[in-house]
C-alpha cells in the first residue's frame, strides 16, 4: 500500500473553526452545556459586530466597543453585560491564550436596585397544592432544597440519603459535589416514596 502523499492537499487536516475550538475548550473544562450555548451565541455576536473580523485581530478597544455598545444601544441589564464579557475574556484567554489589558474604559450597563420577590409559605404550599407526580417532586427539590433546576432534574436515586435527609448534589454549579437537605415535602411527595429507604 502506498504512503500517503503529505504534499496533496486533499489529505491536509483543516484546523477546526473557531467556535468549535470554544465548544472543545468548554467541554474540555466541564462547562454546563447552557454555558457552551451562552457563550457560544456572545462570541458570534462580538464577531458580527466587528464585520465577521476575526478576534485574533481585534483587541482590547473592541472589546470595549461592543459591552458598551450592549450597555448604551442594547440597554442590556448588568448580568446580562458581564455574561457577554465572560465569554469574551474566555475566547481570548482560554482558546486564543491572548492576554487582554483590564478593561477600564467600558460603559457599565447599570443594575437594578429591586428587592427581591419572595413567596410567603402560604403562596408557596397553594402552588405546591396544584401539582402532582414529578412536577411537585422537583418543585419541592427546589424550594426545600436549595437546588438549581437542571440540579433537580439529574437528580439519581442512589444521590438520595432517606436515612439522613440529605441529598449529594454531583456536579453542580463550578463542577462541585455538595451536600443539602431532603425537606420534610420532598419525603412526603408520592413520586420519592415509591423508592426504598437506604
Amino acid at each position: 500500500m502506498a504512503a500517503p502523499n503529505l504534499s496533496d492537499k486533499s489529505t491536509t487536516i483543516k484546523p477546526p473553526k473557531l467556535l468549535d475550538q470554544v465548544r472543545d475548550k468548554l467541554r474540555v473544562k466541564h462547562y454546563a452545556i447552557r454555558t457552551e450555548q451562552t457563550y457560544v451565541d456572545w462570541i458570534k455576536r462580538y464577531i458580527y459586530f466587528h464585520d465577521k473580523a476575526h478576534p485574533k485581530n481585534l483587541g482590547a478597544q473592541d472589546v470595549e466597543a461592543f459591552l458598551t455598545h450592549l450597555a448604551v444601544a442594547g440597554k442590556v441589564s448588568a448580568s446580562t453585560q458581564n455574561q457577554a464579557k465572560s465569554a469574551i475574556l474566555f475566547l481570548y484567554r482560554e482558546v486564543l491564550e491572548i492576554q487582554l489589558p483590564w478593561l477600564d474604559n467600558v460603559t457599565q450597563a447599570k443594575a437594578p436596585k429591586r428587592l427581591p420577590v419572595v413567596l410567603t409559605v402560604a403562596e408557596v404550599q397553594a402552588v405546591l397544592s396544584r401539582l402532582s407526580g414529578s412536577h411537585l417532586l422537583i418543585a419541592s427539590l427546589l424550594y426545600g432544597g436549595g437546588m438549581r433546576l437542571m440540579e433537580a432534574v439529574r437528580l439519581r436515586v442512589k444521590d438520595v440519603e432517606f436515612m439522613r435527609h440529605e441529598i449529594i448534589v454531583r456536579e453542580g454549579k463550578g463542577f462541585k459535589d455538595r451536600v443539602t437537605m431532603l425537606s420534610a415535602p420532598c419525603k412526603s411527595c408520592s413520586a420519592i416514596r415509591m423508592f426504598p429507604p437506604r
